[in-house]
């Protein structure tokens, strides 16, 4: 390692002759096709690069990003040169002007395997000096991990109102000219977007980036209840896309802000501070990264999960069960029985499901969770009898239920006051759906408590899966209960992850095979949560789009091959788009009622029209359980590519699924090695011929969805 502390003069020098800036005259030499805010921003003092993503920054400290294509190619510009850290000041002021005077550099080889490091130092004439440290590493191309620190060097407080970080602007595309691109139809959109925010209006998490987009994506709760996500934002163009986030091991409470601006979208990652930096004291804003990549949001998602692997955040396998076919007993809602189950039970068999899920109306109460004593009047004996029941017809049992949620009027809640979770002004917080109030998942008792019931569900009541459901289970407040003695308000929200583990842990203590089953009702899943689930449904979808773009979030997530299943076919496009399930190698689910649906309206009866469909599907997912393969989610640009496509491949074959209102044209086959390949139509079977890859296609013709199977001949 070389350390040089000179002046500005003698950096400059020091980078150009070190190979900091080795590339600085290919940045030069395209200036010209860059925005520049500022006449002096002409020539990048330092940068750092690998084959994908190339950073670069003035004597300002101001910086801006390449995509990098075939060393033969032209770099792609991705931002301007901008202050894409700093400070936020009480004032309503910024400290965004640093003056490039350090530098450090040096080779790495740690955790993640080798790569290199810059790290870049400047002041400002209020003294306070900023650090930026970047990493590339070689395993993670176009991957740059950034760390930012401040120190107050003056004899003074400064008063500040937050920070931001990675704010950059993604440009349009250009066209050969260098004005800006534009789309190929009045329809398509310049950018398309990938945000792991909540939001109440259960909004879709991939969007088209049109005039007037703008989400804040705070991590922390949008509303009583909903909050939490995963801390990415990625926003890309037809030839490359740019992502940032953070990589902390915990949630943070922070932004992600993604606008529509007049220069191309802006993305940052912000947060706020509430007290004064003292004289002499330093300021590290959270790990963050920036990334770079061709193709849509799922390249980053992907190289993000593998990351955090390395770090021992990961998703456990998931056992052979986990992928099997479920019938869920919500179709029958609160006023269900046991008697109702019961005679339901043979058609689920019939049909080739293997699950049979009791849902919310099983329980007294929320937070007691005893049996109904209407519906379960010999308690926990009623309830053994069921899941005996359910194994006498070869089914699995799998039972709902939503902690850290109590009601008012709970024999919890009159014994366990001290287990609210409370505001800042004492008062507990609301859970809508239930009308029940939050428990604090970092309190001892609440851990000890749930952990329990965890024990008895499993151990005692003999089910072989869980159902841990709630939109409240995504992220909570912070907590302000004196009787917890947390050090911050803020261990409620970083302790979650940690509360939901100690469940799976004690189901799996029990049974190794288990299924947990975590579904935070249309949540954009917190990504921290991961470690104690080994099933993830689409998490009530509003439409069949939901299911398809959450089914490639996920396995971008939590792996090629995660069980992920596309939630009730009841909630797709007409109720009965399986399609969207099987093709993208999801497990099916349902909750259709049968023989008879006791409710007048918004019936879900299994006719026999229906139950022919039902069987078909059901048939065609267990030949070939395709969430078993890997999902290819490299191949096609769910915003751009058209039709959409999703792939997975199994056992040597590759299965594409395509999704249109309407489609006549050629498709093109991507993923196939070099040969010929027999491509079937296997919902309606029918032979399409051969193709001839890589570089063939096929003419097709469809409606709503069209699945092929592509055999090596």
């Amino acid at each position: 390692m070389t350390r040089a502390r000179t002046s500005r003069r003698r950096f400059l020098q020091l980078v150009a002759g070190s190979g900091l800036a080795s590339r600085a005259a290919l940045g030069a030499a395209v200036d010209a096709q860059l925005p520049s805010p500022s006449p002096d921003a002409a020539v990048p003092a330092a940068s750092i690069a690998d084959g994908t993503l190339r950073i670069e920054f003035d004597s300002g400290m101001r910086m801006r990003a390449w995509h990098l294509r075939h060393v033969r190619e032209p770099p792609v510009a991705l931002t301007p040169w901008a202050a894409t850290e700093f400070l936020l000041l009480a004032d309503g002021n910024a400290l965004q002007e640093f003056a490039l005077e350090h530098a450090e550099r040096q080779a790495l080889k740690g955790p993640h395997g080798p790569g290199s490091r810059v790290t870049l130092s400047g002041g400002t004439t209020s003294q306070v000096e900023k650090s930026v440290r970047i990493e590339m590493l070689d395993r993670f191309p176009g991957f740059a991990f950034y760390r930012v620190s401040y120190r107050n060097l003056s004899q003074h407080a400064i008063a500040l109102r937050g920070w931001r970080s990675a704010d950059l602007q993604l440009l349009p595309p250009t066209q050969a000219g260098g004005s800006p691109g534009a789309p190929a139809t009045a329809e398509e959109p310049l950018f398309w977007s990938y945000c792991g925010s909540t939001h109440e209006d259960r909004r879709d998490w991939v969007q088209p980036v049109r005039a007037g987009f703008e989400q804040e994506n705070f991590m922390g709760m949008t509303a009583s209840d909903y909050g939490g996500g995963t801390p990415i934002v990625d926003v890309w163009r037809r030839d490359c896309g740019l992502a940032v986030g953070h990589l902390e091991p915990s949630p943070r409470l922070l932004s992600l802000p993604v606008k529509r601006v007049a220069g191309g979208v802006s993305l940052a990652i912000a947060g706020t501070l509430e007290h004064p930096l003292a004289p002499g004291e330093q300021f590290d804003t959270p790990e963050t990264f920036i990334a770079t990549h061709t193709g849509d949001y799922f390249a980053t998602l992907d190289a993000y999960r593998r990351i955090m692997a390395e770090r021992g955040l990961t998703s456990p396998r998931a056992p052979a069960a986990a992928y099997e076919g479920i019938w869920c007993a919500w179709g029958y809602e609160r006023a269900c029985t046991p008697r109702l189950i019961e005679d339901t039970l043979p058609k689920v068999r019939e049909l080739g499901l293997h699950w049979a899920v009791i849902d919310d109306g099983w329980q007294s109460n929320v937070g007691d969770w005893k049996p109904h004593p209407g519906k379960f009047p010999r308690g926990a004996s009623d309830m053994q009898q069921l899941v005996r029941e359910i194994r006498t017809q070869q089914l699995e049992p799998r039972l709902w239920f939503a902690p850290l949620a109590t009601a008012p009027g709970s024999d919890l809640l009159h014994e366990h006051t001290d287990m609210l979770l409370l505001d800042r002004d004492g008062a507990p917080q609301h859970i809508s759906w239930w009308n029940s109030f939050y428990l604090c998942p970092a309190y001892g008792e609440t851990v000890a408590y749930t952990a329990a019931l965890v024990r008895r569900f499993i151990g005692e009541w003999g089910f072989a899966g869980l159902k841990i459901d709630g939109q409240h289970l995504n992220a909570v407040a912070p907590c302000y209960n004196p009787a917890h003695r947390h050090t911050r308000p803020e261990e409620s929200v970083e302790k979650l992850q940690d509360f939901l583990h100690v469940l799976y842990t004690s189901a799996q203590q029990i049974d190794p095979q288990v299924v947990m089953e975590l579904c935070p009702c249309g949540t954009s899943y917190s990504f921290f949560n991961f470690a104690s689930m080994n099933q993830a449904p689409a998490s009530d979808p509003e439409s069949s789009w939901q299911v398809r773009h959450k089914g490639k979030t996920l396995k971008a997530l939590m792996g090629p091959s995660a069980a992920f299943a596309g939630d009730h076919v009841e909630l797709s496009e007409g109720g009965d788009d399986f399609a969207s399930t099987v093709g993208i190698g999801a497990i099916v689910s349902t909750k259709f009622t049968w023989p008879q649906d006791p409710k007048p309206k918004d019936s879900f009866l299994l006719t026999p029209q229906k139950e022919a469909l039902w069987r078909k599907w059901i048939a065609l997912y267990n030949e070939r359980l395709l969430p078993t393969g890997r999902y290819r989610g490299e191949l096609y640009d769910i915003g751009f590519d058209k039709p959409e496509t999703h792939v997975v491949e199994k056992s040597g074959r590759l299965y594409y699924a395509l999704y249109a209102r309407a489609w006549s044209g050629p498709v093109s086959l991507r993923g196939l090695a070099a040969g010929r390949y027999r491509v079937r139509d296997y919902f309606n079977g029918r032979d399409l011929g051969e193709l001839t890859a890589p570089a063939g296609s096929l003419p097709l013709v469809f409606e709503r969805f069209l699945l092929l199977e592509a055999t090596p001949v």
